[in-house]
């Protein structure tokens, strides 16, 4: 492997090329050579950059759960607008994108990646999960203000549903991720008694 290779921005080139590996083999495919060898570079600008690979994997989590902020944006802006159940399955479709979903066995399955991400963001939960937790949380808990939820609502219960029921649809990514029916299903299912109509 050239040991010359000028990369500009070698920590998103590098980002990048873990996601490519990360999407085409999977957690277990997810090795230092292996991003290295994706981004055409020696393995030593990988350490030059992080202390080891765990500081690199946690820093890519971090970066990657940073970017659904614009689609929970997107998500909170929607109150008010359209249906609440059409809103929620827009944004579920949006957030457990090929990314996230890869990402969360990576964090489930190394624990040393776990405890840094804890160390980084404190209370935060398992990132890219609490990411999306907080953005349908916050959404629903607007359209209660709104009137479009019932009063009475339990946001905290309806999110739990709607997160863990996403994750479940997306996560089974064979033959691939769930159609827009099959997410409005289990949206409108965990909606169906605090839905204003």
């Amino acid at each position: 492997m050239p040991t010359g290779v000028h990369l500009r921005d070698a920590r998103q080139q590098l980002f990048d090329a873990a996601e490519r590996v990360l999407l085409r083999d999977g957690a277990g495919g997810l090795t230092s050579r292996a991003v290295t060898d994706e981004a055409g570079c020696a393995k030593g600008v990988l350490h030059r950059h992080f202390a080891d690979f765990d500081a690199f994997l946690a820093e890519l989590v971090l970066d990657r759960a940073a970017g659904l902020d614009a689609r929970a944006r997107t998500l909170g802006g929607s109150a008010g607008t359209g249906t609440v159940a059409g809103n929620l399955t827009d944004a579920l479709t949006g957030l457990f994108g090929p990314v996230p979903v890869a990402i969360i066995p990576l964090i489930t399955f190394r624990d040393e990646l776990r405890a840094r991400l804890r160390e980084a963001t404190p209370g935060g939960g398992i990132a890219v999960l609490a990411q999306i937790t907080t953005a349908v949380s916050g959404y629903l808990t607007e359209e209660r203000a709104l009137g479009r939820v019932s009063a009475g609502a339990d946001i905290d219960s309806l999110t739990l549903s709607l997160v863990g029921g996403g994750h479940l649809l997306f996560a089974d990514r064979d033959p691939g991720p769930p159609d827009a029916a099959a997410v409005g299903k289990l949206v409108t299912s965990v909606l169906a008694d605090v839905v204003r109509r």
